[in-house]
C-alpha cells in the first residue's frame, strides 16, 4: 500500500508513520519527494488495514500496489532505476553494450579480447568463471582462476565485470573479483541463491528463464530487492517455444512490456536468444528500436576454438560491425551509444 502524506507532513511525522509500520512486522518504504512525502508499506494486508492509517489525519490518498510484484513496480517507483556497473550507469540516456566470451579460459585469450573492446564505449566485459552446462562432459569453467582472471583484465584494461554466480555460498567470494553478479537462465528461480546477492550490494544482471513468464521474472527480482539490493538489471534472453529453426524465440515483446511495468533496466541477450552468429547484429539493433536499455552479447578473437558457444560469439570484425550499425538505431531511440 502507498500512502501519500498531506503538505505539510513533516519528515518527523513520516517517521512516526513508518515505525508504526515496521512495529507491525510489515516492510516500510520512505520516498520523499519535492512536493510531498511517500511512504509505503508491503505485507500481510489484514495487519496493513489493522492500522487504519488511511484515517489518519497526515494521510491525504492511499493507493493499493495491485501487482503481485512490489518493489520493482512502477506502481510504486515510476521513476526509471539506474544500475551502475563500475563507472557506467545501466538505464540511463545511454545504450549499454556489455560483451565477452562465453567462458574465461586464459588469461591471453581474456586480455585479447578486452584489447578490442576498449576501442568502443563498452559498458563492462562479461565472462564465465563458472559455467552451468547441461552435459556434465562440457568445459565446466576455471572456477576461481576464472575470477581471478577477470580482476587481473579489468585492473589492466579499466573495464568492469560481469560473471554469473551458481552457487549462493559463493556470492561473497565473487563479489570481491567482479563488478556484477549475473544469475543465469537456470537459476533465475533459485531463490536461495536470489536471498544470497539480495544480501549484497554488488549488481546483479537476472537472465529471464527459458520457460519463465515475465512476472516470475519480476516476482525473482522482486525476492533480490526485497533481501535488501535494489541494483537489479533485467535481462531477456530468449524463451524455449516450439520453433526449432533458432535456438531459443528472443522475445521482444517481454521488453516493451517490462519497461511499461518496471523501473529496473531491462538488457537484451541475442547471442543465447538466437544462439546463431549471424542473427545477432540485426536482433540487437530491433532491442534497441523495442526500448531496451541495452545489450549483452558474446564475442571472441578466435570462435571457432571457443571452448563454449562459439557458434553464436562475434569475431572482432562482426563486433566492429555491430557496434557501427547500432548507432543510427539506438540514436533513433533517443540514446547515444
Amino acid at each position: 500500500m502507498i500512502f501519500i502524506l498531506k503538505p505539510h507532513a513533516t519528515e518527523q511525522d513520516a517517521k512516526q508513520l513508518l515505525d508504526q509500520i515496521e512495529a507491525a512486522g510489515l516492510k516500510p518504504l520512505y520516498m520523499p519527494g519535492v512536493e510531498r512525502t511517500v511512504i509505503g508499506a508491503i505485507g500481510d494486508e489484514r495487519v496493513l488495514n489493522s492500522l487504519h492509517l488511511d484515517f489518519h489525519p497526515l494521510v491525504d490518498e492511499v493507493k493499493p500496489i495491485l501487482s503481485s510484484y512490489k518493489l520493482v513496480s512502477r506502481e510504486l517507483y515510476p521513476i526509471d532505476t539506474r544500475v551502475k556497473i563500475g563507472n557506467f550507469a545501466v538505464g540511463g540516456e545511454a545504450f549499454t553494450v556489455i560483451a565477452g566470451p562465453c567462458a574465461v579460459e586464459s588469461q591471453q585469450q581474456l586480455d585479447g579480447i578486452a584489447d578490442y573492446l576498449t576501442q568502443h564505449k563498452v559498458a563492462a566485459i562479461r565472462g564465465g568463471a563458472y559455467k552451468p552446462r547441461t552435459s556434465p562432459y562440457s568445459f565446466q569453467g576455471l572456477g576461481e582462476e576464472g575470477l581471478k582472471i577477470l580482476k587481473a583484465t579489468s585492473e589492466r584494461s579499466g573495464l568492469p565485470t560481469v560473471s554469473e554466480i551458481v552457487d549462493a555460498n559463493d556470492a561473497e567470494l565473487m563479489a570481491q573479483y567482479v563488478d556484477c553478479l549475473q544469475i543465469g537462465a537456470r537459476n533465475m528461480q533459485n531463490f536461495r541463491l536470489l536471498e544470497a546477492v539480495g544480501k549484497l550490494q554488488t549488481p546483479v544482471l537476472l537472465k529471464r528463464g527459458m520457460s519463465a513468464t515475465i512476472e516470475e521474472l519480476l516476482l525473482a527480482a522482486e525476492y533480490i530487492v526485497n533481501a535488501g539490493n535494489p541494483n537489479v538489471i533485467l535481462c531477456e534472453r530468449g524463451i524455449r517455444t516450439y520453433e526449432t529453426a533458432t535456438r531459443n524465440t528472443l522475445d521482444l515483446n517481454a521488453v516493451a512490456y517490462l519497461k511499461q511495468k518496471t523501473h529496473l533496466p531491462v538488457l537484451v541477450d541475442p547471442s543465447h536468444g538466437t544462439g546463431v552468429r549471424d542473427l545477432v547484429i540485426p536482433l540487437s539493433r530491433a532491442a534497441a528500436a523495442v526500448g531496451a536499455d541495452g545489450i549483452i552479447v558474446e564475442t571472441h578473437t578466435n570462435p571457432a576454438q571457443a571452448l563454449s558457444d562459439g557458434h553464436q560469439n562475434l569475431d572482432p570484425q562482426q563486433f566492429d560491425d555491430l557496434m557501427s550499425s547500432m548507432k543510427p538505431f539506438v540514436e533513433a531511440a533517443g540514446r547515444s551509444l
